[in-house]
């Protein structure tokens, strides 16, 4: 995540692009030099740049062919350190191992969203500036606009409901509802002026009404909670003995499900068994490298904004063997994607 006017690096990167929570995410990885990391959400590359020059080797990941074309110019400047994928970070073991890596020293995953997404008017993530209503981070599927448009009702109320915590859910949905039944929604802008009709907006209010109902199509199109729950079981198998797991997550239903699993997979937890059900003991996987949540200073929240909800987590890979799929995450029953 970064601020607003910046401008892409000779390396492809962005010039100036300072991640959130950088030298928090450093000191928990601890790299060193010869190790590898997997960057599992490459962006801008900020992350994938400092474990660089701190002389790890970095396996990055990013979903998005923007950002994988973006980064062209930091795997040529890396020197054979940097391996960058198309693909998602629920797939990160087996990505690693199609190219070689059998276990990591360390994984980082930046949840969310990208600043470039945002700043992409075209991409249609943000209400800010008119742009087609896609969220699509891999460019690919079903977009925001078939959500909008076909989904059923209730099934829509709840998905803003749950996943963007809308408490007025119910009269956004209706007001999509008459209007879709006048023609098609297919612009950010055009949505994010039917939620602000809606249900209106306080004098001063920093908050846009449309922020959670487009954090909630987002999120939704591309299944980003399954992703994480699917990218924290993948981090547990491929993770070595010492290894580090980074995860920081941008609002409360990701840092949940985060917090859910360190808690689970850093204590004993019992094995279900027919002989012995309540004998058998799975030793902890990780071990927290901090009890709670790690939160941005008062001084990088104000230099940038995007970084106040932050919150970061990190844990330290027992030698105990991984648990298998992760336990109950809290991960809401959500209808499937429309057919794009």
């Amino acid at each position: 995540m970064t601020g607003r006017g910046t401008r892409l690096a000779a390396d492809g990167g962005l010039a100036g692009h300072v991640p959130v929570l950088l030298s928090q995410v450093m000191a928990f990885l601890a790299p060193r030099p010869g190790e590898t990391v997997i960057d599992g959400t490459f962006g801008a590359g900020g992350y994938s740049r400092a474990l660089l020059e701190a002389g790890a080797d970095v396996l990055a990941i990013d979903r998005d062919p923007n950002a994988i074309s973006r980064g062209a110019g930091l795997v040529a400047s890396a020197g054979g350190r940097l391996r960058l994928v198309e693909g998602r970070f629920g797939d990160l073991d087996a990505i690693a191992a199609d190219v070689g890596y059998e276990k990591v020293d360390g994984v980082v995953v930046d949840i969310g969203v990208s600043s470039m997404q945002l700043d992409e008017a075209e991409r249609g993530f943000s209400f800010m500036r008119d742009g087609p209503l896609d969220m699509r981070m891999e460019q690919a599927g079903p977009s925001a606009a078939d959500v909008v448009n076909s989904m059923d009702g209730r099934d829509l109320a709840r998905i803003l409901a749950i996943l963007g915590e809308e408490r007025k859910a119910g009269l956004i949905v209706r007001a999509i509802e008459r209007a879709r039944a006048e023609k098609k929604l297919s612009r950010t802008l055009e949505l994010a002026s039917l939620v602000e009709r809606a249900i209106g907006r306080k004098p001063g209010d920093p908050i846009h009404p449309a922020t959670r109902t487009f954090q909630a199509l987002r999120i939704f199109v591309n299944r980003e909670l399954d992703e994480l729950g699917r990218a924290l079981g993948a981090a547990e198998r491929i993770l070595r003995e010492g290894g580090r797991l980074v995860v920081v997550a941008f609002h409360s239903l990701e840092d949940r499900i985060v917090k859910r699993f360190l808690a689970e997979r850093s204590r004993e937890t019992p094995t279900a068994s027919r002989h012995r059900p309540s004998e058998i003991l799975a030793p902890p996987t990780f071990k927290l490298l901090h009890r709670s949540a790690v939160t941005p200073s008062a001084e990088e929240s104000e230099r940038n904004p995007r970084a106040r909800s932050a919150r970061l987590r990190a844990a330290v890979r027992t030698g105990a063997p991984a648990r298998g799929e992760p336990a109950d995450l809290g991960l809401p029953f959500l209808p499937e994607l429309p057919r794009g």
